[in-house]
């Protein structure tokens, strides 16, 4: 039995052999051959294509995620700025409102580790969040935060002694003196996401041309609350900006662990509405983001999903130590991305800030915020029984019993 090399080697003599009777004739047969067998290959391969497209399950949707940002970490430029961009007044309150906030989260640690002070959230490398959102909302749209967005309470008017006073223990501080139709600090994560979706169902109802705003953290992503109110927000078409910090920490559990989601913002996109990524170190971005988001609810063209990607440079809270479950040179490298510095180093490179006008704003916020923390420390106590006064519109009998005893009524 011949092999298959053995049967190879033969052909090219029974060619050889061919070709030398008739040389033209071989050639032409054997080229016909060949063009045969070329036709019915291409005709078995079209027929195997044409199979297995009519196999292959048809596309009926494809989405996609655009990130957005215009300030590189060293400041320059790099695409074109949003038209607010030249106007120097925003983007230099912008940056004060940052330092504002940094300088006061500074002020507030110290106060926590010198007693005077409870459990603090530090905004320490997403300043830009919060003022970025803050800046293009209007006054009478609805703001519902979490518990680290300070600096767009600050923005909205909340006073700094204010802040203080939530933070160490005093619901006073939530009756403060920015809109009175926002909403106070959400400590549980994710519960406010339910609360703006039935904020932003009252406005459509009324025909307001108003926007709810509600601002979490990336863990809050994973949270049933939050899905369920984009889901609401999807199917009615709501009035409603959905703002996720990805700081790419929830407490202590990194994104890759709690989603494995490429990206938040494409969560949106199974609740119906659109989503993007955006530079959360970059305040131009920042604000952009929003006022384009703000703007189209307003118009009625329904909800929208900003993904603000920044880094919690400090511990998650003043009870948190960031060093047991992350490396000082993780930090350390995103040092070189944070929000102040990069429109800092614009500005001066406009010649829209110098360095007497940093010097200046170092001062005043110093003394904004001590006189701040004088009237906090001086605020007195409130009196026990004042507990029950902000839980019903009518209180129940079994609780006002008991408020006239810590007040130390009579039970007449």
């Amino acid at each position: 039995m011949f092999s298959y090399t053995a049967i190879a080697a033969l052909l090219p003599c029974r060619r050889r052999r061919q070709e030398r009777s008739c040389p033209s004739i071989a050639s032409s047969q054997l080229e016909h051959q060949i063009a045969q067998r070329g036709t019915q290959n291409r005709s078995r391969s079209e027929g195997v294509a044409s199979k297995r497209a009519s196999e292959e399950l048809p596309v009926i949707a494809r989405f996609e995620v655009r990130r957005r940002n215009y300030l590189a970490p060293d400041g320059s430029i790099e695409r074109p700025l949003p038209a607010f961009a030249a106007n120097a007044k925003l983007l230099v309150e912008l940056y004060r409102s940052m330092v504002l906030l940094r300088l006061f989260d500074r002020k507030a640690v110290a106060l926590q580790r010198t007693g005077r002070l409870g459990t603090y959230a530090i905004s320490l490398g997403q300043e830009a969040v919060s003022v970025g959102i803050a800046s293009a909302m209007r006054e009478d749209d609805v703001l519902l935060p979490s518990y680290r967005d300070n600096g767009a309470l600050l923005w909205r008017g909340v006073a700094l002694e204010e802040i203080l006073l939530f933070w160490g223990g005093d619901e006073r501080g939530n009756q403060f003196c920015g809109p009175v139709h926002d909403f106070p600090f959400c400590v549980p994560v994710g519960s406010q996401a339910p609360h703006a979706a039935g904020v932003a169902y009252a406005l459509k109802l009324r025909k307001e041309p108003r926007v709810a705003v509600c601002m979490f953290g990336d863990g809050a992503t994973s949270k049933g609350d939050v899905y369920e109110a984009m889901n609401f927000a999807g199917v009615h078409k709501l009035p409603l900006v959905f703002v996720a910090t990805n700081n790419q920490w929830a407490i202590s559990v990194p994104l890759r662990l709690q989603t494995g989601s490429e990206t938040l913002a494409q969560k949106a996109i199974g609740a119906g509405f659109g989503g993007e990524q955006v530079d959360g170190s970059d305040v131009v971005a920042m604000r952009a983001a929003a006022e384009e988001a703000i703007a189209a609810a307003r118009d009625g063209k329904g909800p929208h999903f900003i993904e603000a990607v920044t880094y919690r440079l400090g511990d998650h809270t003043t009870s948190d130590d960031a060093l047991r479950y992350r490396s000082a040179e993780e930090v350390q490298a995103h040092w070189k991305e944070e929000p102040i510095a990069r429109l800092r180093s614009y500005l001066v490179g406009q010649k829209m800030w110098t360095k007497a006008d940093e010097e200046r704003l170092a001062a005043e916020c110093h003394e904004r915020i001590e006189a701040a923390v004088e009237r906090y420390l001086k605020t007195p106590p409130r009196r026990a029984e004042t507990m029950f006064d902000n839980l019903y519109a009518d209180l129940p009998e079994a609780y006002a019993a008991q408020r006239r005893e810590l007040a130390g009524e009579d039970d007449a």
